[in-house]
């Protein structure tokens, strides 16, 4: 039998059935504009700019003003204005009812689910709980039955505002960082010590040519007599037998804490191997996405990368990320910054302040901005800083520390078999590679065959590896190569049920509505997380586009000629089995709005979105 030539599969492309696929419409190509001053002919067209991962001229999001909302007082149950004569939010609610936007829809969730919408007389789905009374006023009403039988869940690690206070005023204290530093004077923090003197007097200087633990030992105003502040029962780690099913798996430090309470200063340990792990998303690994991601089968959840001179500073938004949802069982927050005591500081205030299980140091970041100030996988070539930065937080710490980072910086020197292995002995308990380095970004396929070695290196430590899992035959493969877990990343915001397909160990072929219904539970979980008001629907709305622009690479199975879809395979035009399906393969932005319209409303006049990530991700 004579075969068919291929015309329908493009090199780099995945392979769909002939019945679904369509021509790519024409691109459109601006002519150039005519030059007065010299013949078009005569000049060199502009170099085009290289991609580096985010869109920064995008159009920004713009808010209310403040004349035009109701005031917060208002809508919590303090009912005090913080501002006074000074508020610019609107007091009178009969003013505020003749000019609040219409409502997007009857059905408050919120107010349906758990009897009371925190956000009251403005929310945009307000009809269903706010009442005119006698006199003419309008009040948002409870259902005290439901708020008792079914409260609603109260987000844990939010921002006190005493605290924020102390933070901005520099009186929040750091005892534990005090003491492996010293209180340097303003002026000398962060700088080498001038003279002999100096150094006594006001402790060890933070250099990044110099190390920490000599000055700390040197320190005369440390007391080592004192003791210690990381002690640990054993800092050796074990490997229990696979044949023994009655002992159980320690991973990282051991200690006796499941037969023994733990001591003041005692670290605590976590279990990591064999869980699966969703990675910490810059933007889009938002709570309401790991709120989806838990309901479908992650194990272990983290926060957004946090700065960690923000997080000092009191930075409200910076805080934001920090936010854990009850449902989180295993949550850490991951910190990026270069200098070991604003890393040590920022533990120990989260550690204090936040629930949490453990801290992820950011050692894999590649963007220029973070790059060029010494952090994220700048500090794999700065090891001396690294090491100091790795010691001090492990002596303010109590729990777990982990870190995150690539093979290294430029694509012919792999240098994370080197550090890891130094890492363990620092006291760190768990080390996840990203398969490419800084200089491949997401260009290139996932090295697995190094992250075997780097596994190998980091015996007894456990490993987890990252990049290009998309299915679960993607995860048999990725953990025979001795990595103790797998991170997974852009495969959860492609198909965030990637984790009941590797659970379930099959291939799901997820109709459009029920994809629809989980962008549904996004939608409805964002609007309790960001507000109902007109401000909190335009930041899920947001939020909600963000995780389009890679939900829509998604190639259903029953349209695959030959499945499971591969990361790095781009999916050609095709039309779906449905409408529905149709609309949410369509890469043109266009789309996504029209999807988050069938959710949120219409989108303001002036709407426009952009993507912020448009990185080169295909191979």
């Amino acid at each position: 039998m004579e075969k068919k030539p291929d015309v329908f599969h493009e090199p780099g492309t995945a392979r769909i059935k002939s019945e679904f696929i369509v021509k790519a419409p024409p691109r459109v190509v601006p002519a150039p504009a005519p030059s007065e001053s010299a013949d078009t002919k005569d000049l060199e067209p502009p170099p085009k700019k290289k991609s580096r991962g985010q869109n920064k001229h995008r159009p920004r999001t713009a808010w209310d003003k403040k004349e035009d909302c109701l005031c917060p007082s208002l809508v919590s149950d303090e009912g005090v204005c913080m501002y006074g004569d000074n508020c610019k939010f609107i007091h009178d609610i009969e003013k505020y009812m003749t000019i609040k936007p219409e409502d997007i829809a009857a059905d408050c969730f919120s107010y349906n689910k758990y009897g009371k919408c925190h956000y009251g007389l403005s929310c945009r789905y307000g009809s269903c709980h706010t009442v005119k009374t006698d006199s003419g006023s309008y009040t948002s009403v409870v259902d005290e039955s439901k708020v008792m039988s079914n409260p609603a869940p109260k987000m844990i690690n939010t921002l006190p505002r005493d605290l924020r206070l102390s933070l901005r005023k520099k009186s929040y204290s750091f005892p534990k960082s005090d003491q492996i530093f010293g209180k340097v004077t303003k002026g000398k923090r962060g700088k080498s010590a001038k003279s002999e003197k100096t150094a006594t007097e006001n402790g060890p200087s933070v250099s990044p040519n110099d190390s920490l633990l000599e000055k700390v030992e040197l320190n005369p105003n440390v007391d080592n007599s004192q003791s210690e502040i990381d002690v640990t029962v054993s800092e050796t780690c074990a490997i229990e037998s696979s044949t023994d099913s009655s002992k159980p798996v320690h991973s990282g430090t051991v200690t006796d804490a499941d037969m023994v309470a733990l001591k003041n200063g005692e670290k605590r340990t976590l279990n990591f191997d064999g869980k699966l792990f969703l990675a910490p998303l810059t933007t889009v690994g938002n709570l309401p996405f790991r709120v989806v991601c838990k309901s479908l089968g992650a194990d272990i959840t983290c926060s957004e990368m946090a700065m960690a001179n923000c997080l000092l500073q009191g930075n409200v938004s910076e805080w934001a990320l920090l936010k854990r949802h009850p449902c989180e069982d295993i949550f850490g927050v991951q910190i990026c910054g270069s200098y070991p005591d604003t890393m040590s500081r920022c533990a120990e205030l989260i550690e204090n302040q936040c629930s949490l299980d453990f801290i992820d140091i950011n050692m894999g970041c590649p963007i220029d901005l973070v790059f060029n100030k010494g952090a994220g996988s700048a500090l794999m070539n700065r090891t001396k800083r690294l090491f100091d930065i790795v010691t001090s937080m492990k002596k303010v710490m109590t729990i777990p520390l982990t870190c995150k980072m690539r093979t290294g910086i430029d694509s012919k020197k792999n240098t994370a078999h080197i550090l890891i292995p130094q890492l363990r002995d620092c006291g760190v308990s768990l080390c996840t590679v990203h398969g490419r380095s800084r200089q491949a970004r997401y260009t290139k396929q996932a090295n697995w065959d190094y992250l075997q070695a780097c596994a190998t290196s980091a015996a007894p430590m456990p490993l987890f590896g990252n990049g290009d899992i998309l299915s679960y035959e993607d995860y048999d493969a990725a953990v025979k190569n001795d990595v103790s877990g797998v991170m997974i990343a852009r495969g959860a915001l492609i198909k965030p049920w990637i984790f009941t397909e590797i659970k379930e160990r099959r291939h799901w072929d997820i109709s459009s509505g029920e994809r629809f219904d989980l962008l549904k539970d996004f939608v409805n979980n964002g609007l309790m997380h960001w507000g109902s008001d007109s401000r909190g629907v335009e930041t899920t709305r947001k939020f909600l586009l963000e995780w389009l622009s890679f939900l829509h690479r998604y190639i259903p199975l029953g349209v695959l000629e030959h499945p499971p879809q591969k990361i790095n395979e781009k999916p050609p035009c095709y039309v779906g089995r449905n409408d529905l399906e149709t609309l949410m393969a369509d890469r043109n932005c266009e789309s996504w709005v029209k999807i988050s319209e069938m959710l949120l409303g219409k989108v303001p006049d002036s709407f426009v979105f952009l993507p912020k990530h448009k990185a080169n991700s295909y191979a």
